[in-house]
């Protein structure tokens, strides 16, 4: 079987704005291998590549979680207040889920496989500014993501299979927690 090597030029921007101090970013490179004989292109092998002398490394979730595009995701059975879902999370190494929009919420309902059970998620009210706030700062956008049920003081938010609701913080339900895909060396 005979392979042919093909070259390419990488051409990265100068002057991209990142400062000498900060970390190194990735690159991704593609290897391509073209068989004479097929001719047919066949995809050999897409890794991620660190700068410097790492060695290319695979993002995967940890055992018993589930990757939703970049997340990993761990559906917890017991049920708690928010409060306390929170704080399992971080005992996780993690936090309460966070949706980005109306697609990746699709997907994580698709997962959720009996009606009516509630997870608490990282969405509550905040009275002080009289909005959903996610736990990571940013204010709800609920023309993408509308909550339904009652706003209290003492509000948070719960996703079930087919909605994306309002309950009492004190309320006890079960929680689906979030981390980042883990980088393991290949």
């Amino acid at each position: 079987m005979e392979s042919q090597v093909v070259y390419t030029d990488l051409n990265l921007p100068r002057n991209s704005g990142i400062e000498r101090s900060s970390p190194p970013s990735r690159l991704q490179i593609i290897f391509i291998r073209q068989n004479t004989s097929i001719e047919k292109t066949s995809m050999d092998a897409q890794e991620n590549w660190k700068e410097g002398t790492e060695r290319s490394v695979l993002l995967r979730c940890p055992m018993h979680w589930q990757q939703i595009r970049d997340k990993c995701l761990y559906f917890i059975e017991t049920s708690k207040p928010w409060n306390d879902s929170l704080a399992d999370c971080y005992t996780r190494e993690s936090s309460l889920l966070l949706i980005q929009d109306h697609e990746e919420l699709r997907l994580i309902q698709n997962l959720i496989n009996k009606e009516g059970i509630l997870f608490w998620i990282g969405l509550n009210f905040t009275l002080s500014e009289k909005n959903w706030k996610w736990i990571n700062g940013s204010i709800l956008n609920s023309n993408i993501l509308p909550v339904s049920g009652d706003v209290t003081e003492d509000s948070c938010v719960c996703l079930s299979r087919t909605q994306f609701i309002s309950d009492y913080c004190t309320a006890e339900n079960r929680w689906i927690c979030q981390k980042e895909l883990k980088p393991v060396k290949s």
